[in-house]
């Protein structure tokens, strides 16, 4: 079976579209949506546009679902700092209430068996945790705890929008990079499994993405177009980051 991995789009609609055209190329046989499609710009329409495949699609939720979730119920995304829970509140208005009892009822893992890989774990950030923080550069002994004991061969995972593909002990550990929001190089990543595991990286029209992000009503649409998609972080900048708060 030929699986596509998409993780943090991000309502990115330009592209989750580009992505998909490639993914039909590719002909895989089902896609795993590995969380956070919102919050961003174009929430309601990257929904739509994942619901209307015509391939198989499984979801799994993110920090941003979560977050989102936690502003239609009231309960408030309390972990986040204010600007972040601006983006949650305007994406949860969004879309609410037309899509709130599907986005809850996404799993927090998937677990499905692959070709040639056998037994492959698909979560958000890791197995035990929406919003966990690692690299490829955190320590394998700081990540046992969290992957030795778990019954699989490989294990897909997103989150920190850079994708790598690394060993913790005798698990595989791949992340998927970020359709809508990439760390490093403009464009999109994403993963093919079949007989291997296969880093994709799709470009598409930076420009005319950006512009669609612009005349969106966002609150941080500029913001969006100009750090996530025309020019985001380099990933040097990024790992160090993350190496500050990494496993806390």
């Amino acid at each position: 079976m030929r699986v596509a991995a998409i993780h943090d789009i991000h309502g990115n609609l330009p592209a989750i579209e580009a992505v998909l055209e490639e993914v039909r190329f590719a002909e895989a046989e089902l896609i795993i949506v590995g969380g956070d499609v919102v919050p961003g710009p174009m929430p309601c329409e990257t929904l739509e546009c994942l619901l209307n495949l015509d391939v198989p699609v499984q979801f799994i939720q993110g920090n941003g679902e979560i977050g989102v979730l936690a502003e239609m119920t009231g309960t408030g995304a309390v972990r986040y700092h204010e600007q972040v829970r601006e983006v949650m509140r305007w994406s949860a208005q969004q879309i609410f209430p037309e899509y709130e009892q599907f986005v809850a009822g996404w799993a927090k893992t998937l677990r499905i068996e692959i070709g040639g890989l056998g037994a492959v774990l698909f979560c958000h950030a890791t197995p035990r945790d929406d919003n966990e923080i690692f690299t490829r550069l955190t320590s394998e002994e700081r990540l046992l705890p969290i992957f030795e004991k778990l019954d699989v061969s490989l294990v897909v995972c997103g989150h920190t929008h850079m994708q790598f593909d690394r060993m913790v002990r005798k698990i595989r550990v791949v992340n998927a990079g970020s359709v809508g929001k990439p760390y490093g190089e403009s464009g999109a990543d994403w993963l093919l499994l079949d007989e291997d595991v296969q880093l994709q990286h799709t470009t598409y029209d930076l420009a005319k993405a950006a512009e669609r992000i612009r005349k969106t009503n966002y609150p941080q649409a500029q913001e969006f177009a100009e750090n996530h998609v025309l020019q985001p972080p380099k990933e040097e900048q990024m790992l160090e980051v993350f190496t500050r708060r990494e496993l806390k």
